[in-house]
């Protein structure tokens, strides 16, 4: 990915008049980076009750440091895949729909892949979003690289909808390849920051449905206090597809998914922890 200079310093003109002082940056990004900021970008849809309230415009980004076992979006994981885009283009596409996203009372996400792995352009679709078309903020994340966000980042995202994929150190490394502090560190920083919080949890019959390993997701979830709701969200093979078109064996092929009472069972962890799940 091409790294962006920041701008050179503005003189101001002896005596005053236009050029006196330099143009103030309109984003934080702008602060730091030649306009127009640019990402790589997977796609942009419009989805509803998936990622996040009502109905969002959500775009996807390219890159992510993991490489979760049951990923529905492996094409995903690289950015080198996705499309140059500027934020200009991506801010242009969801404003086409901001009355209609008003009107469903929702707004607009920011998704990948690992948004996180692209914080400054995050940052500018997030604050762009929030300020500029007036839409209800989300940031979904893994939250493995939440010390990229900073704090003004934060500060334009309503709503985070973090990934907690496992309790059992040992089972998230399998599922994702990485160590689960980071997450665990980041979603402690929401908590005291007081950022609005929603838990996401992939039951997979055989992997994460070990009823020690739900309730320590339930019960860290409970004890931060920000967490409003939980999503525990049933393993599927939708994107075995997508594994086979990029030539890498789907490891959860022969994984059978959660019946709806194994489902009902794992909400009822969460919801004995005082938690919304659904």
């Amino acid at each position: 990915m091409t790294t962006l200079l920041p701008p050179a310093p503005t003189t101001p003109a002896p005596g005053g008049g236009a050029c006196a002082a330099a143009t103030t940056p309109a984003t934080p990004a702008a602060a730091a980076t030649r306009r127009p900021v640019v990402g790589s970008v997977h796609s942009w849809d419009l989805s509803t009750g998936v990622d996040g309230p009502g109905t969002r415009f959500v775009t996807f980004l390219s890159g992510c440091p993991l490489t979760c076992l049951y990923c529905h979006n492996p094409d995903t994981w690289r950015m080198r895949d996705g499309k140059r885009t500027t934020a200009d283009d991506v801010v242009a596409e969801a404003g086409k729909y901001t009355r209609f996203i008003a009107a469903a009372g929702g707004g607009a996400t920011v998704s990948g892949g690992e948004p996180l792995l692209q914080p400054v352009f995050t940052g500018e679709l997030l604050h762009r979003f929030k300020h500029e078309l007036g839409l209800h903020t989300a940031l979904d994340t893994s939250g493995f690289l939440g010390v990229r966000a900073t704090d003004a980042l934060l500060r334009d995202t309503d709503l985070v909808l973090l990934d907690i994929k496992s309790w059992d150190r040992a089972t998230y490394r399998k599922v994702t390849g990485r160590p689960l502090d980071p997450t665990l560190d980041f979603a402690r920083r929401l908590a005291d920051l007081g950022k609005a919080v929603h838990v996401r949890f992939v039951l997979v019959p055989g992997l994460t449905d070990a009823p020690d390993n739900i309730a320590g997701v339930a019960a860290f979830a409970a004890s931060l206090g920000n967490v409003s709701r939980v999503d525990v969200l049933p393993f599927h093979k939708l994107g075995e597809a997508k594994w086979q078109a990029l030539g890498r064996p789907f490891g959860l092929h022969d994984t059978p998914c959660p019946t709806p009472e194994q489902v009902t069972s794992a909400r009822g962890v969460f919801e004995a922890h005082g938690l919304y799940a659904v």
